[in-house]
């Protein structure tokens, strides 16, 4: 019996050293050596760090593109989805409020035109990006509220969207923050 104790004692010292103190440093050279070196990649205007490419915002302004909900209104810190299923009544309201929303500043849509990434958060709560075709439906109220040509800021959209992985895998999508920023140059540019 002592035997094994000590075993389990060595056992668990090991594992400390190498999970506690070995993996963690590893992990932090490998962050060191990737893009943003470990601290994220920030997005800096005018000397000013604004966002980061991969943590979503809150735009709630009709002159902004909006991105996809979140369950943690965007708190890094606290990564999450809202662990409600699609039959949770709570959770339904939520989306149901969100479908009026969009539907409110976008009158011109049917409730069948809107892509679900506008009305349910992500699992992270943090996606910085919407589908192609989110951004799409909401190109006529940014250029009314803005007074820039439609043209323009479909064109905006086209070259902010960022195609499939390979171009095989995954949606075609555009980063909420990066697409407006792009719209605010455009409109000092004016």
């Amino acid at each position: 019996m002592k035997k094994y104790i000590l075993q389990s004692i060595r056992l668990t010292l090991v594992l400390i050293v190498l999970l506690c103190v070995l993996y963690p440093i590893l992990i932090a050279f490998v962050g060191k050596l990737s893009k943003g070196e470990g601290g994220g990649q920030k997005i800096v205007v005018d000397g000013k760090t604004v966002g980061y490419t991969n943590i979503g915002q809150l735009f709630t302004r009709p002159d902004y593109f909006w991105g996809r909900p979140s369950a943690v209104e965007y708190n890094a810190a606290g990564s999450a989805g809202s662990n409600k299923g699609p039959s949770n009544p709570d959770y339904l309201k939520q989306v149901e409020e969100r479908i009026d929303t969009l539907l409110k500043y976008h009158p011109y849509l049917k409730r069948a035109e809107i892509p679900a990434d506008l009305v349910t958060a992500s699992g992270s709560g943090l996606d910085p990006d919407i589908s192609s075709e989110a951004a799409r439906i909401q190109i006529r109220r940014v250029a009314e509220n803005r007074k820039l040509n439609i043209n323009e800021v479909t064109a905006l959209v086209n070259k902010n969207t960022e195609g499939p992985f390979l171009g095989l895998v995954g949606p075609s999508k555009v980063n909420v923050l990066q697409l407006n920023l792009a719209l605010n140059e455009m409109a000092k540019a004016k």
